[in-house]
């Protein structure tokens, strides 16, 4: 079954805990598909992650960049796979893939202040884990980190 990451945003937004995560996934290997949910997000997404430090940058593109099956993380809104990724991100409310088992990993990172967006991510973690797939819940530290709470 598919290991699926609830992340939790609160003290800190997307900008900053989305490159950290896209880099752990590529130091394993994994391939990369982030999924916004909006066309607004994604061009912002796609900007951010290539200026978010002056030391380094996270390779990626999108659909009008093209090569997108040689992309390591693709960016999209829809549920496209082209590079095969082994761990989808779904931000911005992006829904979770009908077909979960198609990926090592799903993360779902979601905004704790928007209630629609915690309403959603409930009812996500408990349809993922009445299919029986493996779900963890982190919620963000004071400090910017992570403690798993289930």
């Amino acid at each position: 079954m598919t290991e699926v990451l609830f992340y939790h945003l609160e003290n800190r937004p997307l900008e900053a805990v989305l490159p950290a995560l896209l880099q752990k996934t590529l130091e394993r290997g994994w391939t990369a598909v982030v999924q916004a949910g909006s066309a607004e997000r994604l061009e912002a997404l796609d900007t951010h992650l290539w200026t978010f430090t002056d030391e380094s940058f996270l390779p990626h593109g999108t659909a009008a960049d093209g090569f997108e099956a040689e992309q390591p993380v693709f960016l999209t809104t829809d549920d496209a796979n082209p590079n095969g990724a082994a761990v989808r991100f779904l931000v911005d409310r992006a829904p979770p893939p009908l077909d979960p088992a198609a990926y090592q990993r799903l993360v779902l990172v979601f905004d704790g202040g928007d209630p629609d967006a915690l309403a959603e991510a409930r009812a996500a973690w408990k349809r993922l884990k009445a299919d029986g797939h493996e779900v963890t819940y982190w919620q963000q530290t004071a400090r910017g980190g992570w403690e798993r709470k289930a």
